[in-house]
């Protein structure tokens, strides 16, 4: 997996797509996913939409990474969906957010929005497991957006909350809603959420290990 990501690295995401016969959408405003499901079709991913790693085999999650011509990430990082219901119990050891992000296989991608999609280039991949210092920051930000869920408070959370972590809507319309607990433990609906790393965690995380 390691040597194939280490091949693309240097192609255009165009050059890529030819080769593996899917047409390039001239923007990607509504192609949002389109660049790493690219990379999930070149690189073998299994997994798809399914709360396991891309690569459930090894053990690992593949994020390609938008950047700028200074390897600097220019956007939040998808991790998962995050529950809302039926989290009694839930601790960090079993969630899917140290699940997916306990091995990762980032992919940076040239993302920046003057460059066509088709001309953007693929980067030197990065086989990342959180350091102790690393997990410690990640849990103590999910153990606190999870107890203000918990206590009927997912509307109040912010992406201001979490020194690393946050939970932002995750919805393609704001018609898609989902249940959830409110205030007085009873059912609200409101829009589904998702767990996103902040730009600063994932931008010292390249910065050191690419030495930017």
């Amino acid at each position: 997996m390691m040597a194939t990501a280490g091949q693309l690295a240097g192609l255009s995401l165009g050059e890529l797509a030819h080769r593996l016969g899917i047409p390039v959408p001239a923007h990607l405003r509504r192609d949002k996913g389109w660049v790493g499901l690219l990379l999930e079709l070149a690189l073998g991913a299994s997994a798809g939409s399914k709360p396991e790693q891309d690569f459930p085999e090894l053990g690992v999650e593949l994020k390609t990474i938008p950047v700028d011509s200074q390897g600097k990430p220019l956007e939040t990082t998808f991790v998962c969906v995050a529950p809302l219901t039926d989290i009694a119990g839930l601790s960090w050891e079993h969630s899917n957010v140290r699940n997916k992000l306990s091995r990762v296989l980032w992919i940076p991608v040239l993302g920046e929005r003057s460059v066509a999609p088709g001309a953007r280039r693929i980067g030197q991949p990065l086989l990342w497991t959180p350091s102790r210092e690393e997990e410690r920051l990640l849990r103590q930000d999910w153990e606190e957006i999870m107890e203000w869920i918990s206590l009927g408070r997912v509307q109040e959370i912010t992406a201001r909350h979490g020194q690393v972590l946050q939970l932002r809507p995750k919805a393609a319309n704001g018609r898609a809603l989902t249940e959830a607990v409110g205030r007085q433990g009873q059912p609200i609906q409101t829009l589904p959420r998702g767990f996103y790393l902040k730009t600063t965690f994932t931008g010292a995380l390249l910065a050191r290990h690419f030495m930017l």
